[in-house]
């Protein structure tokens, strides 16, 4: 049998590990809320810089990818999308309380 022009597909998709599962009460941590929204700021702030990054490279000539970049601003977008959309509710929360009788 002939396979023909088109081989086999071998993805390169690379998929990002997920930290396990921390049971309540087994590991002490110190973090807080505002500890855990600053690290999701931070994170947002760096997938940004790598999309700029990877626009500049393109750019210059240095990378000839284009399907990284856009997946790289797609990354970008979407976690900034979502961040907005947590501290539109952080605010929502916020003026539900302000508005509440004592």
């Amino acid at each position: 049998m002939d396979k023909g022009i088109i081989g086999p597909i071998n993805p390169k998709l690379q998929i990002p590990e997920i930290e396990p599962l921390r049971r309540p009460g087994t590991e002490k941590t110190d973090t807080n809320f505002g500890t855990v929204l600053k690290d999701a700021i931070s994170t947002v702030n760096e997938l940004q810089k790598q999309s700029d990054q990877e626009i500049e490279k393109l750019m210059t000539g240095e990378s000839q990818d284009l399907h990284n970049t856009v997946i790289a601003m797609q990354k970008a977008d979407l976690s900034f999308q979502m961040m907005m959309q947590v501290r539109n509710k952080i605010v929502q929360a916020y003026q539900e309380i302000i508005r509440m009788q004592v």
